[in-house]
Protein backbone atom coordinates (compact mmCIF):
# COMPACT_ATOMS: atom_id res chain seq x y z
CA UNK A 1 0.00 0.00 0.00
CA UNK A 2 2.84 2.39 0.83
CA UNK A 3 4.47 1.79 -2.55
CA UNK A 4 1.19 2.46 -4.36
CA UNK A 5 0.60 5.66 -2.38
CA UNK A 6 4.13 6.84 -3.13
CA UNK A 7 3.66 6.32 -6.88
CA UNK A 8 0.37 8.19 -6.81
CA UNK A 9 1.94 11.14 -4.95
CA UNK A 10 4.90 11.21 -7.37
CA UNK A 11 2.50 11.17 -10.34
CA UNK A 12 0.59 14.14 -8.93
CA UNK A 13 3.83 16.06 -8.26
CA UNK A 14 5.07 15.39 -11.80
CA UNK A 15 1.80 16.66 -13.26
CA UNK A 16 2.10 19.94 -11.36
CA UNK A 17 5.84 20.58 -10.98
CA UNK A 18 7.57 18.27 -13.41
CA UNK A 19 10.44 15.98 -12.55
CA UNK A 20 11.85 18.21 -9.80
CA UNK A 21 12.94 15.33 -7.57
CA UNK A 22 14.97 13.50 -10.18
CA UNK A 23 18.71 13.66 -9.79
CA UNK A 24 20.49 14.87 -12.88
CA UNK A 25 24.15 14.16 -13.44
CA UNK A 26 26.27 17.26 -13.73
CA UNK A 27 27.72 17.66 -17.19
CA UNK A 28 31.38 18.65 -17.42
CA UNK A 29 31.69 22.41 -17.76
CA UNK A 30 32.55 23.56 -21.26
CA UNK A 31 35.56 25.79 -21.77
CA UNK A 32 36.68 28.69 -23.95
CA UNK A 33 40.28 28.58 -25.13
CA UNK A 34 42.57 31.45 -24.16
CA UNK A 35 44.48 31.48 -27.45
CA UNK A 36 47.76 30.88 -25.58
CA UNK A 37 49.01 27.29 -25.87
CA UNK A 38 50.83 27.25 -22.53
CA UNK A 39 47.70 28.27 -20.64
CA UNK A 40 45.36 26.01 -22.57
CA UNK A 41 47.60 22.99 -21.98
CA UNK A 42 47.83 23.65 -18.24
CA UNK A 43 44.30 24.87 -17.52
CA UNK A 44 42.25 23.53 -20.40
CA UNK A 45 40.83 27.01 -21.00
CA UNK A 46 38.37 29.32 -19.25
CA UNK A 47 35.17 27.73 -17.87
CA UNK A 48 31.90 28.79 -19.47
CA UNK A 49 29.04 29.77 -17.23
CA UNK A 50 31.45 31.20 -14.67
CA UNK A 51 33.65 34.16 -13.75
CA UNK A 52 37.35 34.09 -14.62
CA UNK A 53 39.44 36.73 -12.84
CA UNK A 54 42.85 37.86 -14.13
CA UNK A 55 44.74 40.24 -11.87
CA UNK A 56 48.22 41.64 -11.48
CA UNK A 57 50.23 44.84 -11.52
CA UNK A 58 50.55 47.07 -14.56
CA UNK A 59 52.51 45.56 -17.48
CA UNK A 60 52.01 42.03 -16.15
CA UNK A 61 50.39 40.71 -19.34
CA UNK A 62 46.69 41.29 -18.57
CA UNK A 63 46.04 43.13 -21.84
CA UNK A 64 47.97 40.57 -23.90
CA UNK A 65 45.95 37.73 -22.37
CA UNK A 66 42.70 39.62 -22.86
CA UNK A 67 43.45 40.34 -26.54
CA UNK A 68 44.58 36.76 -27.19
CA UNK A 69 41.33 35.45 -25.70
CA UNK A 70 39.24 37.92 -27.71
CA UNK A 71 41.10 36.98 -30.89
CA UNK A 72 40.54 33.25 -30.29
CA UNK A 73 36.86 33.76 -29.44
CA UNK A 74 36.05 36.01 -32.40
CA UNK A 75 37.95 33.69 -34.74
CA UNK A 76 35.52 30.96 -33.62
CA UNK A 77 32.62 33.32 -34.45
CA UNK A 78 31.77 33.88 -30.79
CA UNK A 79 29.92 37.12 -30.11
CA UNK A 80 32.04 39.07 -27.61
CA UNK A 81 31.71 42.26 -25.59
CA UNK A 82 34.27 44.47 -23.86
CA UNK A 83 32.95 46.68 -21.06
CA UNK A 84 35.76 49.22 -20.77
CA UNK A 85 35.55 51.16 -17.52
CA UNK A 86 38.39 53.60 -18.31
CA UNK A 87 38.13 53.72 -22.13
CA UNK A 88 41.62 52.21 -22.40
CA UNK A 89 40.85 49.51 -24.98
CA UNK A 90 43.35 50.03 -27.83
CA UNK A 91 41.79 49.25 -31.22
CA UNK A 92 45.15 49.13 -33.00
CA UNK A 93 46.55 46.58 -30.57
CA UNK A 94 43.36 44.54 -30.81
CA UNK A 95 43.56 44.54 -34.61
CA UNK A 96 47.19 43.44 -34.54
CA UNK A 97 46.30 40.67 -32.09
CA UNK A 98 43.78 39.34 -34.62
CA UNK A 99 40.48 40.43 -33.03
CA UNK A 100 37.55 40.36 -35.46
CA UNK A 101 35.62 43.58 -34.79
CA UNK A 102 32.53 42.27 -36.62
CA UNK A 103 32.04 39.95 -33.62
CA UNK A 104 32.83 42.53 -30.94
CA UNK A 105 30.75 45.04 -28.95
CA UNK A 106 32.79 47.76 -27.21
CA UNK A 107 31.07 49.55 -24.32
CA UNK A 108 32.90 52.68 -23.13
CA UNK A 109 32.08 53.83 -19.60
CA UNK A 110 34.31 56.92 -19.18
CA UNK A 111 35.58 56.03 -15.67
CA UNK A 112 32.04 55.43 -14.39
CA UNK A 113 32.41 52.20 -12.39
CA UNK A 114 28.69 51.94 -11.67
CA UNK A 115 27.87 52.27 -15.38
CA UNK A 116 30.35 49.51 -16.18
CA UNK A 117 28.76 47.11 -13.70
CA UNK A 118 25.25 47.92 -14.91
CA UNK A 119 26.36 47.33 -18.50
CA UNK A 120 27.78 43.90 -17.60
CA UNK A 121 24.56 43.06 -15.78
CA UNK A 122 22.48 43.93 -18.86
CA UNK A 123 24.74 41.93 -21.18
CA UNK A 124 24.72 38.82 -18.99
CA UNK A 125 20.96 38.85 -18.53
CA UNK A 126 20.43 39.62 -22.22
CA UNK A 127 22.46 36.56 -23.22
CA UNK A 128 23.90 35.62 -26.58
CA UNK A 129 27.56 36.34 -25.77
CA UNK A 130 30.33 33.78 -25.67
CA UNK A 131 32.74 36.14 -23.89
CA UNK A 132 32.10 39.28 -21.86
CA UNK A 133 35.21 41.17 -20.69
CA UNK A 134 35.00 43.57 -17.76
CA UNK A 135 38.14 45.68 -18.05
CA UNK A 136 38.97 47.22 -14.65
CA UNK A 137 42.72 47.38 -15.26
CA UNK A 138 43.00 51.14 -14.69
CA UNK A 139 40.68 51.35 -11.69
CA UNK A 140 42.53 52.03 -8.38
CA UNK A 141 42.90 48.96 -6.17
CA UNK A 142 41.34 50.71 -3.17
CA UNK A 143 38.20 51.38 -5.22
CA UNK A 144 37.94 47.76 -6.35
CA UNK A 145 38.25 46.47 -2.79
CA UNK A 146 35.22 48.56 -1.81
CA UNK A 147 32.91 46.96 -4.40
CA UNK A 148 30.06 45.25 -2.56
CA UNK A 149 30.00 41.48 -2.88
CA UNK A 150 26.36 41.46 -4.03
CA UNK A 151 27.46 42.58 -7.50
CA UNK A 152 29.74 39.56 -7.91
CA UNK A 153 27.09 37.16 -6.59
CA UNK A 154 24.62 38.67 -9.03
CA UNK A 155 27.04 38.18 -11.91
CA UNK A 156 27.74 34.59 -10.84
CA UNK A 157 24.03 33.77 -10.80
CA UNK A 158 23.42 35.51 -14.12
CA UNK A 159 26.21 33.67 -15.95
CA UNK A 160 25.39 30.21 -14.55
CA UNK A 161 23.90 27.71 -16.99
CA UNK A 162 24.95 29.89 -19.93
CA UNK A 163 27.75 29.45 -22.50
CA UNK A 164 29.22 32.82 -21.47
CA UNK A 165 32.64 33.45 -19.93
CA UNK A 166 32.80 36.57 -17.76
CA UNK A 167 36.46 37.65 -17.97
CA UNK A 168 37.44 40.21 -15.31
CA UNK A 169 40.79 42.01 -15.69
CA UNK A 170 41.88 44.01 -12.62
CA UNK A 171 45.02 45.11 -10.75
CA UNK A 172 43.96 43.15 -7.63
CA UNK A 173 41.67 40.25 -6.93
CA UNK A 174 38.17 41.59 -6.31
CA UNK A 175 35.64 38.91 -7.31
CA UNK A 176 36.81 36.75 -4.41
CA UNK A 177 34.96 33.43 -4.01
CA UNK A 178 32.57 34.24 -6.87
CA UNK A 179 35.33 33.55 -9.40
CA UNK A 180 35.51 29.93 -10.56
CA UNK A 181 39.04 30.55 -11.89
CA UNK A 182 41.43 33.19 -10.55
CA UNK A 183 44.87 33.78 -12.07
CA UNK A 184 47.60 36.10 -10.83
CA UNK A 185 50.00 37.39 -13.48
CA UNK A 186 53.55 38.55 -12.80
CA UNK A 187 55.99 39.91 -15.36
CA UNK A 188 59.37 38.17 -15.48
CA UNK A 189 60.96 40.22 -18.24
CA UNK A 190 59.95 42.99 -20.63
CA UNK A 191 61.41 43.46 -24.11
CA UNK A 192 61.09 46.94 -25.63
CA UNK A 193 61.80 48.18 -29.14
CA UNK A 194 62.56 51.67 -30.37
CA UNK A 195 59.84 54.32 -30.14
CA UNK A 196 60.44 55.50 -33.72
CA UNK A 197 57.41 54.86 -35.90
CA UNK A 198 59.12 54.11 -39.27
CA UNK A 199 57.33 50.79 -39.67
CA UNK A 200 59.74 48.85 -41.89
CA UNK A 201 62.81 49.73 -39.82
CA UNK A 202 60.96 48.91 -36.59
CA UNK A 203 59.94 45.50 -37.83
CA UNK A 204 63.46 44.67 -38.97
CA UNK A 205 65.20 45.90 -35.83
CA UNK A 206 66.13 43.39 -33.14
CA UNK A 207 64.51 43.98 -29.73
CA UNK A 208 66.60 45.89 -27.21
CA UNK A 209 66.32 44.72 -23.59
CA UNK A 210 66.05 47.60 -21.14
CA UNK A 211 65.04 48.17 -17.57
CA UNK A 212 63.00 51.23 -18.48
CA UNK A 213 61.21 52.74 -21.46
CA UNK A 214 62.78 55.75 -23.10
CA UNK A 215 60.28 58.01 -24.82
CA UNK A 216 62.98 60.09 -26.52
CA UNK A 217 64.15 58.74 -29.88
CA UNK A 218 67.19 59.79 -31.89
CA UNK A 219 64.86 61.00 -34.65
CA UNK A 220 61.56 62.79 -34.07
CA UNK A 221 58.53 60.52 -34.25
CA UNK A 222 56.18 61.24 -37.13
CA UNK A 223 53.05 59.57 -35.73
CA UNK A 224 51.44 58.46 -32.53
CA UNK A 225 52.73 55.12 -31.28
CA UNK A 226 50.36 52.58 -29.77
CA UNK A 227 51.55 50.42 -26.90
CA UNK A 228 51.58 47.44 -29.26
CA UNK A 229 54.43 49.15 -31.15
CA UNK A 230 56.38 49.65 -27.95
CA UNK A 231 55.93 46.24 -26.37
CA UNK A 232 57.33 43.44 -28.52
CA UNK A 233 57.10 40.60 -25.99
CA UNK A 234 56.56 39.93 -22.32
CA UNK A 235 57.60 36.88 -20.33
CA UNK A 236 54.82 36.26 -17.83
CA UNK A 237 54.34 33.86 -14.92
CA UNK A 238 50.80 32.77 -14.10
CA UNK A 239 49.84 31.49 -10.65
CA UNK A 240 46.47 29.78 -10.32
CA UNK A 241 44.84 30.93 -7.08
CA UNK A 242 41.41 29.35 -7.54
CA UNK A 243 40.66 26.51 -7.61
CA UNK A 244 43.60 25.96 -5.29
CA UNK A 245 45.98 23.26 -6.49
CA UNK A 246 49.57 22.38 -5.76
CA UNK A 247 51.38 22.93 -9.02
CA UNK A 248 54.12 24.99 -10.57
CA UNK A 249 53.28 28.36 -12.02
CA UNK A 250 52.65 28.62 -15.76
CA UNK A 251 54.81 30.73 -18.07
CA UNK A 252 54.00 32.23 -21.44
CA UNK A 253 55.39 34.88 -23.76
CA UNK A 254 52.95 37.52 -25.00
CA UNK A 255 53.48 38.65 -28.56
CA UNK A 256 52.41 41.94 -30.13
CA UNK A 257 51.96 41.29 -33.84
Amino acid sequence: MNAVAKREIEAQVVDRLGYVFERHEKRPREILTSGINELDQALGGFPRGAITEIHGAASCGRTSLMLATLAAATASEETCAVVDCSDSFDLLSAAEAGVNFDQLLWVRCSDQLEHAFKAVDLLLHGGGFGLVVLNLADVPARTLRRIVSTWWFRFRRAVEETPTVLFVAAPVGCARSCAALALELKADETVWITTRSSTREDREMQPVRKHHLSLVANEPATALVAHSHLLRSLNTRVNRERPAVFQHSIGFTAQAR
